[in-house]
């Protein structure tokens, strides 16, 4: 199918697992306006360089899968613009970098707020963003693309965020932020658990493909039942309609794992973006227990 340009470029950003970077800044936003410690401004800098690196490593992955020979015809998940000829390989290379840029320049915006502390942190973000999926030792090739979503759209996020507005770090933003990064890798499983027989094909050693799709779907449960158990004690001391909230979370919850254990190929990528809301409305379910 042709796409106009700006059909191709928006494709290509994958709109819908954007949630898995706006969701963990929502957190550390609310954690700090919990605490008396919000200011807007770094806020909207942390949601910045979330929303820009992931674009850019959602480029990467575009082009570096291509040249890769990862992505096939007989590709099961959305569309890839490289592939599908929509976008030039040096087009998507060069927006890759231009997006990445921008994105180190708005954390080097973060420095007047965070101090020299966070610039160790920018450059791991922007060394994983091209890491994922380029390079000799690919991270998403070799198993550690799980570890690399936990801490960049989980702990990272979260805790530094909290940090360039609260000036520290507590326990309750260490255990928020790797709930929210359980919940985030899910979206990466439902991608690996739809193309596992392709990488396979390709020597692309996801988790699922060095353990196996039963693995996946226990894993993916795990995922979501662990961040309701890291916060049942704040929820226990929550009003009613909070309570509620967790459970309308934990029953789409539910049924999109069902869908995970009971649907094959293109049919998962309606799970994928059940998957990215879930991550999304689990922010939000924390944003409304940390603020009421």
């Amino acid at each position: 199918m042709n796409k106009t340009p700006i059909q191709a470029w928006i494709e290509a950003a994958r709109p819908k697992t954007l949630p898995a970077s706006l969701s963990p800044v929502l957190v550390g936003s609310a954690l700090a306006y919990r605490d008396g410690a919000f200011d807007m401004v770094p806020a909207v800098i942390c949601l910045m360089v979330a929303l820009l690196s992931q674009i850019a490593s959602n480029f990467a992955n575009d082009y570096f899968d291509y040249k890769k020979g990862a992505d096939k015809e007989d590709r099961l998940g959305p569309e890839r613009a490289v592939a599908s000829g929509w976008i030039a390989p040096k087009k998507m290379l060069i927006a890759t970098f231009i997006t990445l840029g921008l994105a180190c320049l708005c954390g080097l915006l973060l420095l007047f707020y965070g101090g020299w502390v966070l610039l160790p942190v920018g450059i791991a973000i922007a060394v994983c963003v091209l890491a994922y999926s380029a390079g000799p030792f690919p991270l998403a090739y070799n198993g550690l693309g799980d570890i690399c979503v936990l801490l960049f759209y989980g702990i990272v996020p979260v805790v530094f965020t909290y940090f360039v507005q609260a000036g520290g770090i507590t326990l309750l933003t260490l255990i928020l932020s790797v709930a929210m990064g359980l919940l985030s890798v899910n979206i990466l499983i439902v991608n690996n658990y739809r193309d596992y027989f392709q990488d396979k094909e390709v020597n692309k050693r996801t988790t699922i493909v060095l353990f196996g799709r039963r693995f996946g779907r226990w894993f993916y449960l795990f995922n979501g039942v662990v961040p309701i158990l890291l916060v049942i004690p704040l929820i226990m001391q929550s009003a009613a309609w909070i309570v509620a909230l967790f459970g309308i979370f934990f029953v789409m919850f539910y049924q999109t794992w069902r869908e995970l254990c009971s649907l094959e190929g293109k049919a998962l990528n309606v799970t994928l973006a059940y998957t990215g809301r879930n991550v999304l409305l689990f922010a939000l379910c924390l944003t409304a227990l940390l603020l009421f």
